[in-house]
């Protein structure tokens, strides 16, 4: 009897735990319930894979300004000052004695000052040190390219990066969107597990306490009030099991979608929601259309980028023209009298050309390199669409099977209910025994799993099906659109 009682008053408290699942948080109005949509549109604006595309978007956008700054002129101010520890000597051929001695009260190696007038000093050796002790230089330069083919395709290059930013953005959102859907359907499997188990221990409890009845009047056996106290004890531990991947579900969900762990969640609907549509969904997903599969867009893109590469190399040795201008200002003297300065302006203005003839060959073999990469690029591509063409039919194909196992698991679910209904009542009247009403219930939970696991599969299957075909969900504004 002191068994019973134990097994008795953890049966009640489970019971009283799981059949409200609800009242177990302490403050319900604060669970925040959310549609897949709502899931969907969180997860937009929160992904960190999401937010980390959308910045290598505006970081290729600058990228493609700085190409085209290229083409206007480049302004650049300049400034320099120079000391002269040793000054350059010239030397003349011609007799300096025949010139008055100039030059003769200079003493052998003695440095003038920085008073010394700007004229030349004799050396020991008969030259004369030219210029001055310090050099000043102000000057404005410019430049542009007036005929520059290479420049022209690199710009159109850029262009191409910022188109691959953003289908890369795409191929992330397309991944954000098939996790969290994923995730969702596994939160609504894991609670119609829990339903399920839930529902196979407060069977477990009501046919116990039939037996317990029967076994106080001697109408039961005791073996049978033995399995049947082993039923309620083996349903326990489902329960809590199914419970928790409900709790891990969740979580997987609230990762994905970017938001705090924290936060109180819980999903609306059920996996028989989608139900009604699978069939729609299996004809839809038959036109296999890889216009909008992001791998084959971005391979595109790249090819696209090769191909101009090549151009660009070839454009590499054609001439160049540019048009250059310059202004300085430069003055020389002995001392730091800035205004006794003699500034002398120079300035120009001209055009360049600049036209390759001998490389050694480095720009053909640059060329047949990129060449040889965008061959690579197109069989890299024909072998990715043969490997969707097959993702595609495998996941119609899941997804056809698991339509059928669904309906057949529907008539499954339906016997297996009667059959434990009869069960049930058969053995309360003593004309059953408790194994055949245990098969029963291990009959109906196995079928109510494998309806619920079907419709599970359905889903994963289709939301890969989409994501393989390009489905983003999202309309001109941004919102999540599933039509």
């Amino acid at each position: 009897m002191m068994t019973a009682m134990m097994l008795i008053v953890p049966s009640a408290v489970a019971r009283a735990q799981y059949a409200e699942p609800e009242a177990e948080r302490p403050d319900s109005s604060q669970t925040t319930v959310l549609t897949l949509e709502d899931a969907l549109r969180i997860a937009l604006s929160e992904n960190i894979a999401v937010k980390v595309a959308d910045k290598e978007i505006l970081r290729t956008e600058y990228a493609r300004k700085g190409t085209y700054a290229a083409l206007f002129p480049q302004v650049d101010a300049s400034g320099s000052f120079q000391r002269t520890i040793k000054k350059q000597v010239m030397y003349m051929d011609f007799d300096m004695g025949a010139m008055g001695g100039m030059g003769s009260d200079a003493s052998e190696g003695e440095q003038p000052s920085e008073e010394t007038p700007d004229t030349g000093a004799l050396t020991s050796g008969g030259g004369i040190e030219v210029g001055r002790w310090n050099t000043f230089n102000a000057g404005l330069s410019a430049s542009m390219p007036l005929v520059n083919a290479s420049l022209w395709k690199s710009i159109s290059i850029s262009a191409d990066a910022v188109e691959l930013a953003v289908e890369q953005a795409r191929s992330s959102r397309l991944d954000m969107v098939t996790q969290v859907k994923q995730a969702y359907y596994s939160v609504l499997l894991a609670k119609q597990a829990f339903e399920v188990y839930k529902s196979v221990y407060e069977n477990a409890v009501d046919n116990f306490g039939v037996i317990e009845k029967r076994y106080k009047v001697a109408k039961a056996s005791e073996l049978e009030y033995i399995q049947a106290k082993s039923n309620v004890a083996r349903a326990i531990p489902d329960v809590y099991n199914s419970e928790s991947q409900v709790v891990l579900a969740l979580w997987q969900l609230k990762a994905v979608m970017g938001v705090d762990l924290e936060m109180d969640i819980d999903v609306a609907g059920s996996l028989e929601d989608y139900a009604g549509t699978m069939l729609r969904d299996v004809v839809e997903g038959g036109v296999a259309d890889l216009s909008g599969n992001t791998s084959l867009r971005q391979l595109e893109i790249q090819a696209n980028q090769l191909a101009k590469t090549v151009q660009l190399q070839k454009y590499a040795s054609l001439p160049s023209l540019s048009l250059g201008f310059a202004y300085s200002m430069n003055a020389m003297t002995n001392d730091f009298k800035f205004s006794e300065f003699k500034w002398t302006p120079y300035s120009y203005v001209g055009l360049s050309l600049n036209i390759p003839i001998f490389a050694g060959g480095k720009r053909h073999n640059q060329t047949r390199q990129a060449q040889v990469q965008l061959d690579q690029l197109n069989l890299q591509k024909a072998n990715t669409e043969k490997q969707l063409q097959i993702a595609i039919r495998q996941n119609i194909t899941t997804m056809e099977t698991s339509m059928k196992s669904y309906a057949a698991s529907l008539e499954s679910v339906d016997l297996a209910r009667k059959a434990y209904d009869i069960s049930a009542k058969s053995y309360s009247v003593g004309k059953s025994t408790v194994t055949e009403l245990n098969d029963a219930q291990l009959t109906l939970t196995q079928a109510e799993l494998a309806s619920s696991q079907a419709v599970y599969e359905f889903l994963v299957a289709k939301s890969n099906l989409e994501k393989t075909l390009g489905r983003d969900f999202l309309d001109e504004e941004g919102n999540v659109n599933f039509e």
